[in-house]
């Protein structure tokens, strides 16, 4: 049983193993995000903090894509589906970011959980197949390939980076802190 905070973030197991340990980091840091987020209108979503443009509902969809190309593209190989396989990324290598003003909160949330359900049948593909230790189908130009445990570890890394964006942000907005 997963003990829940009041923010609605699934709390990491403090016994778990490799892999539920890792899992549960990232369940919570993506947790963590949907409630910085929560709640907001366009405006919201819209909002930067001092002399950034970065904004929560372009963390939604940056987010959303790094989900699809870590689990799909890098992970399995697999060609980048809508909306990102019709971007024109060296017109504009930002997209992800720029594009969140155009969408609706509910547009965001949507393309985000569904990136992020997406992830989650991929890496019980994967882990199906070969477990932690088993490479991406896709290597980097050096011929490297990152380990499930690699993009595991790296998922926590880019939410929790972003999400200490998303604290500030969130607190431009509307005043909300914590954590």
């Amino acid at each position: 049983m997963t003990d829940v905070d009041e923010h609605g973030r699934p709390e990491p197991p403090v016994d778990g193993d490799e892999l539920r340990t890792l899992t549960g980091f990232l369940d919570y840091q993506r947790a963590t995000l949907a409630w910085k987020c929560r709640g907001l209108d366009a405006a919201g979503l819209n909002a930067t903090a001092a002399a950034s443009t970065m904004t929560l509902g372009g963390l939604l969809k940056h987010l959303a894509y790094v989900e699809d190309d870590w689990f799909t593209f890098w992970l399995f190989g697999r060609e980048r589906s809508a909306p990102w396989a019709t971007v024109d990324w060296a017109a504009d290598d930002d997209w992800d970011w720029h594009s969140a003003a155009d969408d609706t909160p509910e547009q965001l949330f949507a393309l985000w959980e569904e990136s992020v359900q997406r992830s989650r049948a991929n890496l019980a593909e994967a882990l199906a197949d070969g477990g932690l230790s088993r490479p991406a189908d896709r290597a980097w130009r050096d011929g490297r390939a990152a380990s499930v445990r690699w993009i595991l570890t790296h998922m926590i890394e880019e939410y929790a980076r972003h999400n200490g964006h998303a604290d500030l942000i969130r607190e431009s907005v509307d005043g909300s802190t914590g954590e």
